[in-house]
């Protein structure tokens, strides 16, 4: 298991604007006191380690507990379900994601953005390891 220092770690990709703002506003007004983010393009350890556990960074964020990880759709709808937002657009989504067979229906449609955006800002959408060439 990944050892975090935070009681939640929520890895996403800082390359992303829309995975960046969600994890922001997520941290800043989601009502989460223990949540921690991580940009994990840039933490290539991290990264490593998550797939070696079968959760790839490419195909969303994750996360992270001392007795679990959360992946992709299931990493949005748990913590959708544990925030108190005090924010409409995290009001919003919360409504959307929380539910985990809706978060499995809108997230590819989330991945697509994220693959749009990427694509724009010249980003690899399965960024590479430690040391090899993008």
């Amino acid at each position: 298991m990944i050892n975090s220092s935070s009681t939640l770690l929520l890895v996403y990709d800082e390359g992303c604007p829309f995975c960046q703002a969600f994890a922001a506003r997520a941290e800043l007004v989601g009502g989460i006191p223990s949540l921690t983010i991580c940009d994990g393009r840039a933490d290539h350890k991290l990264r490593a380690q998550l797939l070696a556990q079968g959760f790839d960074f490419g195909r969303g964020a994750a996360l992270i507990t001392p007795e679990k990880i959360w992946h992709g759709s299931d990493a949005v709808a748990e913590i959708s379900k544990l925030m108190k937002p005090s924010d409409p657009l995290l009001f919003l989504l919360k409504a959307v994601f929380m539910e985990p067979a809706r978060a499995r229906r809108f997230y590819p449609i989330l991945l697509l953005a994220r693959r749009i955006a990427l694509g724009f800002r010249g980003l690899p959408v399965f960024p590479p390891t430690h040391g090899e060439a993008v």
